[in-house]
């Protein structure tokens, strides 16, 4: 009973993988070594200053093992570093008993870094180093605040930026751009039209009235994949290889578009792939972009954008008989056969792709999920279950879009 007790002072902490922890513990040494060896080389040996002072091995946790934390940003270890040095020296300078000082500054410098946005927790460390430093860094003053703390902050940062970007860890975190949505209406994008949106994530934490140690578009985005991989659980875990197409009609780049247009007339669908000689996916020719090549064609005071992107193309396309390399979109979305369809849903529903090619692990396509497909899919699974059997659920145009 005791021990069960005890368990739960435990924080529960999410779990990460070995390799890591081992990254975070690699960063956080090459970090601070780096910080005093620069430090040591710029001003000498010799300097009465410390190299390197105490909150920076705080700030190294948060800068390694938690980057993508908003305690951890560029602002946060900046901002909050240099305003609590910069009190900490004032309270140290006015207020003679130290341990007035020291109370005075972490709680002056906690205010200020939560009214300016950049709360970083060894920064209190920082505070109360100015104050309780002792003469050494009394006689500093107000230098203090740029050396050793500004520049231990800023040494430490370029480490972080160069260490966590090179390991594969995106830092700094920062907002991510506001969906928009591909028709250029004011409707909010599909898949925020449903289920929490990120107002309601405002709201709930706007109601807790605590500081979370997670930027909330990042909750969000993991909240939206839990809601994924909930439906994977429930749905028995479709893959594309159960829904998609594989007598897939296919083109190569120099097919002449005449036969391109063709095959999609004759398949009654809207959309093909363009594969190499191999087999390999290069990109997609879809009846948009005909129509595309062929209202710049007749219509020269179409959109400045649409001129940019298929005018060249198309100019080319009447000097090399019209192949499909002269109109194809080259840039394409792909899954593989062991994709989960929920994973298809956000780019579809959100980006406005009517078809994913599927590829194997050598590139070469192998099939193609459209949007009735997913649709098809989506419903026969509420309706009871997938089948193994495709044909049993889809119609014979399961390609149309």
């Amino acid at each position: 009973m005791l021990l069960s007790t005890l368990k739960r002072f435990i924080p529960a902490v999410a779990p990460i993988s070995k390799l890591e922890r081992m990254r975070a513990c690699l960063g956080a040494l090459i970090g601070i070594m780096l910080t005093g060896l620069v430090s040591k080389f710029a001003l000498g040996p010799d300097v009465n200053l410390p190299l390197l002072i105490a909150p920076m091995g705080a700030s190294a946790v948060l800068l390694f093992a938690a980057p993508t934390s908003p305690l951890a940003q560029p602002w946060s270890i900046l901002g909050g570093n240099i305003l609590s040095a910069f009190v900490g020296v004032t309270f140290a300078l006015v207020i003679p008993d130290p341990i007035v000082a020291s109370a005075l500054a972490v709680s002056v410098a906690i205010g200020l870094m939560l009214a300016f946005g950049c709360l970083h927790p060894p920064s209190g460390a920082v505070a109360l180093t100015a104050v309780l430093g002792g003469p050494v860094l009394h006689a500093e003053g107000y230098g203090f605040v740029f050396w050793p703390v500004g520049l231990n902050s800023i040494l430490l940062l370029a480490a972080a930026l160069l260490f966590n970007n090179l390991t594969g860890r995106r830092y700094p975190h920062l907002l991510p751009a506001v969906p928009t949505n591909v028709h250029r209406t004011s409707d909010p994008v599909p898949t925020a039209r449903i289920g929490f949106v990120p107002s309601d994530l405002q709201d709930v934490l706007a109601q807790y009235d605590e500081i979370v140690n997670v930027s909330p578009d990042e909750l969000d985005a993991l909240l939206h994949r839990a809601q994924i991989r909930a439906y994977e659980r429930r749905s028995g875990e479709i893959t594309c290889a159960q829904i998609m197409s594989r007598d897939v009609a296919a083109v190569q780049p120099q097919t002449p578009l005449r036969e391109a247009w063709k095959l999609l007339i004759n398949h009654r669908i809207k959309a093909l792939p363009v594969t190499a000689a191999d087999g390999g996916l290069v990109g997609i020719v879809t009846q948009t972009d005909f129509m595309r090549a062929s209202l710049l064609a007749q219509d020269g005071r179409l959109h400045l954008g649409w001129r940019i992107r298929v005018g060249n193309r198309f100019r080319l396309a009447r000097q090399s008989k019209h192949t499909v390399a002269d109109i194809m979109t080259r840039r394409v979305q792909s899954a593989v056969p062991e994709t989960m369809i929920a994973k298809l849903v956000p780019p579809m529903a959100d980006m406005g792709l009517h078809h994913m090619p599927v590829v194997d692990a050598n590139n070469r396509v192998v099939g193609i999920v459209t949007q009735s497909d997913l649709i098809a899919a989506l419903f026969h699974e509420r309706q009871g279950g997938i089948v193994e059997d495709k044909s049993a659920i889809l119609s014979s145009d399961n390609q149309a879009a």
